[in-house]
């Protein structure tokens, strides 16, 4: 089914892909990417001989019904694996143990270090309890990826998506092999999430901000929410 997949976004889309040598043909690797849109995970995986396994929301593969079976097979035929997001902690040990045992099959892990989409296109703080844990658990080279517009493919909340060619570039693999064992030091951790996310940000061109995407989520929502009551009051 990746082929299939691929294939069709390939020739859909037609992505432009800069530094694809960087990715190694085999063995294990993290490929730790910005996340604009939804569509990301499939773009990725899509120009790459390799299949690069990601984390997913448990409910993409346990909804009932015809469309349940759908996504849940389209999902594992793109290399998405299941990860119960049930309580946070558990969610983020989950995902974790999930990604060491991808790359102790000696594949492709991706991850992204923002732990949700961006609201508004600029890049946001890494969270370092994913990425950098998963990297000096096993070693494995964290290559900094950046999607260049696949926020205009496929817009927060619209289904259909616009026929505008999206790009990834790939930078050089990062080896943090030297920390390798310490993924219980707190420091370490933040140091290696934002040396990976300064990498991204200079791929990608986006503007940073130093605060968690979930946060700038939150302030925009209730901003919003502001906003409405203003006009609601003044009307």
């Amino acid at each position: 089914m990746k082929l299939t997949i691929g294939g069709g976004l390939k020739l859909a889309f037609r992505p432009w892909v800069e530094g694809l040598e960087n990715v190694p043909a085999e063995g294990p690797a993290i490929l730790a990417s910005n996340h604009l849109s939804f569509s990301d995970s499939f773009f990725l995986p899509a120009v790459l001989d390799r299949k690069v396994t990601f984390i997913a929301k448990a409910e993409y593969f346990t909804t009932p019904g015809v469309k349940g079976k759908l996504t849940a097979a389209f999902f594992k035929g793109v290399g998405q694996l299941p990860v119960d997001r049930s309580g946070a902690r558990g969610a983020g040990e989950a995902a974790v143990r999930s990604g060491i045992d991808v790359l102790e099959r000696g594949e492709l892990f991706g991850i992204y270090p923002e732990g949700t989409r961006s609201p508004d296109g600029r890049l946001y703080r890494g969270k370092p309890g994913g990425l950098a844990r998963v990297a000096l658990a096993t070693g494995a080279p964290v290559i900094p990826v950046a999607m260049i517009d696949t926020e205009k493919v496929q817009p927060p909340g619209k289904v259909v998506p616009k026929m505008i060619r999206p790009g990834i570039r790939i930078g050089k693999p990062l080896d943090f092999s030297r920390y390798m064992g310490m993924d219980g030091d707190r420091f370490i951790l933040r140091s290696v999430t934002d040396e990976v996310m300064y990498e991204i940000m200079k791929l990608s061109g986006q503007e940073y901000v130093d605060i968690y995407a979930t946060v700038a989520k939150r302030l925009i929502a209730e901003a919003a929410k502001r906003s409405a009551q203003d006009e609601a009051d003044g009307a």
